[in-house]
Formats: C-alpha cells, structure tokens, sequence
C-alpha cells in the first residue's frame, strides 16, 4: 500500500514540477527572445552606420573599400533603383512609436506593428546625394540571414551624368 503512494506522489510532484517549469519557459522564452532581437536591430543600425561612413569616405573615383556584413536575423536591401538601402527585420522587440518615423544619425527608423510582432525598417536615403548600383545596374539586391558572413564591395565609379557619385555594390 504504501510503496503505491510513494509511486503516485512521485508521479504527481514530477507533473508538479513540469508544469512549473513550462510556466517558467512560457513567460521567460518571449522575453528571450525580444531580447535577442534588441541586440539583432542594435547591430544592424552599427551595420548601417559602418555602410554610412563607408560610402562617404570612399573618396576618389576608382576607389574601393570592403565591408564585411553578418546577418542574423532580418535582410538588407541595396535598392539600386531608389538609390537606397534598408534594413528590414520583423521583431519582437518594439525599437520606437509605431508609425512614427525619425532620424538618428543619418539612418530613417520606423516600426510597425504587425500582429503580435513589429516590422523594423532602417533606411539609408541618398537619393538625392549619390547614385547607388549593383554590378554596375539600378538592380535591387537583397541579402537575408547566412550562417556565413557576406563580403561586400563598394567602389566610387564617379560622377554620373546627373553630377552624383556613383557607388557600385559587389559581392564577393
């Protein structure tokens, strides 16, 4: 009789025990994971800021710099047609006001809710300071998530007929 209580005691503490557990990983897991994104959307606004800087400091047509990217999360978007970049990344984590767009250093920041999640954009506009290009075209590249880490070109072809600076994006 008693060696059946022990069983069913041990049985009901171990549920006991699990639900306690998943209770604990049901509130903890989201926060995780929204921490996590923070520090996703944190590196890629530096990765902006370095792509930033670079651009404006390739100098001399001819010129040629490299700029090593990682993504973990999200995808980057060389918008050759808009003469734009964008950092785009459906997040946990709420980086601003929904709908409210503001600049910070150079880089456009919006966040939109969408559902339970929020859409992140960075944006780099030069649009009316330098003509962007991909392979040497007003192409659109778009680099996701790698497990491996992108090398990107840039080179200063030169002012374009409208008086722009020309920046070419390769990968390599």
């Amino acid at each position: 009789m008693k060696r059946g209580q022990v069983w069913v005691e041990t049985v009901i503490y171990t549920l006991i025990a699990f639900v306690i557990i998943g209770a604990v990983l049901a509130y903890a897991k989201p926060k995780i994971q929204e921490m996590q994104d923070k520090a996703v959307i944190e590196q890629s606004i530096e990765l902006m800021r370095n792509l930033d800087d670079t651009i404006s400091n390739i100098g001399e047509a001819g010129n040629q710099r490299e700029v090593p990217l990682g993504i973990k999360k999200g995808k980057l978007i060389i918008d050759g047609e808009n003469n734009k970049i964008f950092f785009e990344i459906l997040s946990r984590y709420q980086h601003s006001e929904p709908d409210v767009e503001f600049t910070n250093l150079g880089i456009k920041e919006l966040t939109k809710k969408a559902g339970s999640l929020f859409n992140v954009t960075l944006t780099l506009d030069y649009s009316a300071t330098k003509n962007i290009s991909y392979e040497n075209k007003d192409k659109i590249l778009s680099l996701t998530k790698s497990s491996t880490g992108y090398r990107l070109f840039l080179k200063n072809i030169g002012a374009d007929a409208g008086g722009l600076t020309t920046i070419d994006f390769r990968l390599g």
